[in-house]
């Protein structure tokens, strides 16, 4: 997939996290039932260990890239100061073929499996090129917080 600059999406305006926490540079494509991100292994990351991107990075990766699609209906505004907090409920499922290496950008495709209010279940895949690195399957509940 190649990357344009008109058509990336600032992961901004749809995830309350900032660095060191955010594993996800750009949304590449979103609907409200799909998306599609990109993230950069850098060196820094407080989840590379001995140059690779550890499980516990690529987990909260797909947690963050499937958020967004909960997310969204809360940045629908991006100049507002919208606080949220989310967190994963459930992982029905976690599958680890390969970790990425420094330097690597991984991209990942997320799908709603089903949405009640604040959570939802949603299936995610991860790759480098084409070579499958994490399949999840995890609930995640989000909600607004009173300033």
């Amino acid at each position: 997939m190649e990357l344009k600059e008109e058509n990336l999406i600032n992961i901004h305006h749809f995830l309350p996290h900032r660095n060191p926490m955010l594993m996800a540079d750009y949304i590449l494509e979103l609907t409200p039932e799909n998306v599609v991100t990109s993230f950069e292994i850098t060196p820094d990351n407080i989840f590379v260990h001995n140059n690779q991107f550890v499980e516990a990075g690529l987990i909260e990766h797909s947690a963050q890239t499937s958020s967004s699609i909960l997310g969204q209906s809360f940045f629908e505004n991006p100049e507002s100061n919208t606080k949220v907090i989310g967190f994963i409920t459930n992982i029905k499922k976690i599958e680890v073929f390969g970790l990425p290496q420094v330097g690597d950008k991984i991209i990942s495709k997320a799908s709603l499996i089903s949405q009640y209010e604040n959570i939802c279940q949603i299936f995610c895949e991860t790759f480098l090129n084409e070579k499958l690195l994490i399949r999840t399957e995890i609930s995640l509940f989000i909600q607004e917080i009173e300033s």
